[in-house]
């Protein structure tokens, strides 16, 4: 075996020694075992799978004594706290997603300089499936700008009745006025969805049921577009943009998921608001759900 395909499997402390040219100190992080929801495929959904970390944190020596004072060396508590930071910020698809986010997270630290992230699963299989990164400061102090001031939204729920109504798009004119981004929410249909005894498959077919009505508000007024990501929803509050939630991809990939069913379209609502920060739910022709968020509810024939 060659020496590069040697390194090339060797554990990151190795790979760092070999690809160095500056005289660095390194910390590592071995073997660090977590059991977490990951993964792309509808398998991986809904069950924990273990997750093996591997790090290493190369940092420039330090000057002077260390009087054995744990201030002035990075611990090895800021390399799990990044992990468990990322893990618990929303569930993520892909392990380069994650490995890339802890990178950047431990580069925050000022004594860190370059850092190398192995990730593997462990149960797909008879084997460890994995990635592997390397990203640097490349010199340069890392710099945490001010994140740009996110909007509040307005989330409007519709009934169906509501969505019918002959007032609709007078009710979307005066709300898309007002001072705060707005995003449409809507529950099921009329038509009952199919029911299949299974929680996980059902909480499925409710949200794609959910997802079929606001296609269906979206045709009934062309100014409303569905949109199913966070990074969309952050998109169109920042540039005007009237959103008609699709609650699939946002609801199955929170780590601490709506308490209440998804056929509970109010309800899932008042969640998704919360999610938002929104400045305000209102409700239109249904029932006011329980929520620490600012909450109005009309009937279809009440001024707004």
């Amino acid at each position: 075996m060659t020496d590069d395909i040697r390194l090339a499997f060797a554990h990151p402390s190795e790979r760092a020694a070999a690809s160095s040219d500056m005289p660095y100190d390194r910390i590592s992080l071995r073997d660090y075992i977590v059991e977490v929801e990951i993964g792309a495929f509808q398998q991986e959904r809904g069950t924990l799978q273990r997750v093996v970390f591997n790090v290493v944190v190369e940092v420039l020596p330090l000057t002077g004594p260390i009087d054995d004072d744990v201030d002035r060396i990075l611990s090895y508590d800021r390399v799990t706290d990044a992990i468990a930071a990322e893990l618990e910020a929303e569930r993520i698809n892909l392990l380069e997603t994650l490995a890339a986010r802890v990178a950047d997270r431990i580069l925050l630290e000022p004594q860190a300089e370059r850092v190398f992230v192995r990730i593997e699963k462990l149960d797909r299989g008879p084997f460890a499936l994995g990635v592997e990164i390397v990203r640097a400061r490349d010199g340069h102090a890392t710099v945490v700008t001010d994140t740009p001031a996110v909007p509040h939204p307005r989330v409007v729920h519709l009934s169906n009745d509501a969505m019918t109504s002959p007032r609709l798009s007078d009710w979307i004119d005066s709300l898309a006025a007002q001072d705060a981004p707005l995003i449409l929410t809507v529950g099921a249909g009329a038509l009952p969805a199919p029911q299949t005894g299974h929680a996980m498959t059902q909480r499925r077919i409710d949200l794609l049921a959910i997802e079929q009505n606001a296609w269906v508000l979206a045709a009934r007024d062309h100014r409303c577009k569905v949109v199913a990501t966070r990074t969309e929803l952050d998109w169109a509050m920042k540039n005007g943009q009237i959103c008609i939630w699709a609650p699939s991809k946002i609801v199955l990939d929170a780590v601490d998921g709506p308490p209440a069913e998804a056929s509970n379209g109010a309800a899932l609502s008042a969640w998704f608001a919360a999610e938002m920060d929104a400045a305000e739910l209102l409700v239109i022709g249904d029932t006011a759900p329980d929520t620490a968020i600012a909450t109005r509810a009309i009937g279809i024939e009440d001024p707004l």
